[in-house]
């Protein structure tokens, strides 16, 4: 269920929130160059999304976002995540593209969010789907 769009100054969406109810997770699909203050304000849109379906569980799709989104990284780790970990989330499957995958696994590797909750890195959706259902088990 499409929870909610955001556009760029281009009135392009660049980021697409959604409920999974099968899964009962939210998904945030990502595309195009996307500047800092909008990666920001995609965050805060998760985490209004993550009030009203709370869910331990992200997916965090950069699958088809150009460029790095490395900028948001210190705003992400001190602001944004203590805040969704009191919200709940304890697992984010984050998606990559192949070309940025050993970039992103590099930012990932000095673990910028601590034990605040698991990230794992993919640059294959299946992949992170089944890595995040795995975690739902411990969870039951």
């Amino acid at each position: 269920m499409r929870l909610q769009d955001l556009y760029n100054r281009s009135e392009q969406v660049y980021c697409s929130i959604h409920h999974d109810p099968v899964d009962r997770w939210l998904y945030a699909a990502w595309e195009g160059f996307v500047p800092t203050d909008d990666a920001e304000r995609g965050a805060e849109a998760y985490l209004s999304s993550l009030r009203h379906f709370p869910s331990p569980c992200l997916l965090n799709d950069n699958s088809r976002q150009s460029g790095p989104w490395f900028d948001s990284t210190a705003w992400l780790e001190h602001i944004w995540a203590p805040t969704a970990t009191q919200l709940g989330l304890r697992y984010v499957a984050h998606v990559t593209p192949p070309y940025l995958l050993a970039a992103t696994a590099d930012v990932a590797a000095r673990r910028p969010f601590g034990e605040q909750f698991e990230l794992q890195i993919f640059d294959d959706l299946d992949q992170a789907r089944h890595w995040l259902r795995s975690q739902q088990l411990t969870l039951r």
